[in-house]
């Protein structure tokens, strides 16, 4: 459906959502005073044609005049105001229908009722008091939530440790400290000074390597530009290796020309090598130490499911390790373990990953890890084990859409190389 159509359309629904919630906040506040019902009735219809407003220009206006982080707020405002209506029509919706069932019913009944019920219709039919009051508190929760959710979720960087037991580890490795970040996506970046106190944990760590596994951007090389300086800071003794993820390719840009998108793919790898990261596109690199070695491994974006690209080549990647027993595999997308690794490249000892952000949402307590992203995605959190080979998930650096986490805060992982 052409666009001009389309977004009137999705306006004129808003608007019904609005006019029908509006029914609900009526009722709330009807037994307050008139001067103050008079202002709330204002302020809510004030809020909700700034944010029409905002989502015809969205839509209608060349926002690429406003700055990234503008844009990006405009949108989350809409976001944010509708899924808290929404919520909130789901308990009207309840109430209204349980209103109308008891009306049909009364139509049936006697004469006599029929006249109590008209008669005392404020008691027969009025909006139920304790519906609406939950349709108020289903509306708030999701509104405050994800607001804090950016205010405080999008830069509460959590450092995770833990111990990587590997058989047949040279010694000259055992304790070796190696730090993972991924999905950074620098176009999503709001709050420079945050960044940096993350990259601050980061080298806090101490870590004698860095893996960084993926999408360094949302789409286009030039996200990153305003962040070099920051993550050039991210070094370690044997290196900082990185590869691509699927949101690194330009995939999901329009682009005036395949030259056009092949150059961004070339300035990105640019960047990286001016920071300092080793990236490895399908290659890898032997670590040695106290004439020991490892290998870290290191393929382009490949994903077992149907929309994400294969474009990793792990044959290729490894050759040259074959006399090296320890192998450290960077892969952005963790469904590439069950789908490729596990069945057909048993040497790898260990594979790290990032791609779900934990779906950025969820909880991740002691005893308890949930996120709906574990219903698309086997593995997408934290530390896993079959066969004697581990793959690691890392729940991402950064964000992407909306510019925040709830419950699930963003990590630097923290891995230490044992003797299993």
């Amino acid at each position: 459906m052409n666009k001009l159509v389309l977004i009137p359309i999705i306006a004129l629904l808003f608007l019904l959502i609005d006019w029908y919630v509006f029914q609900g906040i009526k009722f709330l506040i009807h037994s307050f005073s008139a001067p103050t019902q008079r202002f709330l009735k204002y302020t809510y219809w004030c809020i909700t044609i700034l944010t029409l407003i905002a989502f015809l220009i969205y839509h209608f206006v060349n926002v690429d005049a406003y700055s990234k982080s503008a844009r990006m707020f405009l949108l989350v405002g809409v976001f944010i105001n509708y899924i808290a209506k929404l919520f909130f029509v789901v308990f009207l919706l309840i109430d209204d229908f349980v209103r109308l069932i008891r009306y049909i019913a009364s139509l049936f009944s006697s004469e006599t009722t029929i006249s109590e019920g008209i008669s005392d219709h404020s008691s027969k039919i009025s909006r139920s008091d304790f519906l609406v009051k939950t349709a108020a508190v289903a509306a708030v929760v999701p509104l405050v939530g994800m607001s804090w959710g950016i205010i405080s979720g999008a830069h509460d960087y959590r450092v995770r440790r833990i111990k990587l037991p590997l058989a047949n580890l040279p010694k000259a490795f055992h304790g070796m400290k190696i730090v993972q970040v991924s999905d950074i996506h620098s176009g999503s970046f709001w709050n420079k000074t945050a960044v940096m106190g993350g990259v601050e944990m980061l080298m806090n760590e101490k870590p004698d390597m860095v893996f960084f596994t993926g999408d360094i951007v949302n789409n286009r090389a030039e996200e990153m530009a305003d962040w070099i300086s920051v993550f050039s800071k991210v070094k370690a003794p044997h290196g900082v290796y990185s590869v691509f993820g699927n949101h690194d390719y330009g995939d999901y840009v329009a682009w005036d020309s395949p030259q056009q998108k092949a150059k961004n793919l070339i300035d990105l790898a640019a960047m990286q090598k001016a920071m300092g990261w080793k990236l490895l596109m399908n290659e890898n690199k032997i670590i040695e130490v106290n004439g020991e070695q490892i290998a870290v491994v290191g393929i382009e974006n490949w994903g077992a499911k149907a929309r994400f690209p294969k474009y990793g080549k792990l044959s290729e990647a490894i050759k040259g390790t074959e006399n090296i027993a320890i192998k450290l595999l960077l892969s952005h997308d963790p469904s590439h373990w069950q789908a490729e690794v596990l069945p057909l490249f048993p040497d790898i000892s260990a594979m790290f990953s990032g791609h779900t952000h934990g779906m950025q949402f969820g909880v991740d307590i002691p005893g308890i890890k949930w996120s709906p992203v574990q219903y698309v995605y086997d593995e997408w959190a934290g530390l896993y084990q079959q066969k004697g080979q581990y793959l690691y998930v890392n729940r991402g650096f950064g964000y992407i859409g909306y510019p925040g986490r709830i419950g699930m805060p963003p990590e630097i992982t923290t891995i230490e190389l044992v003797s299993a």
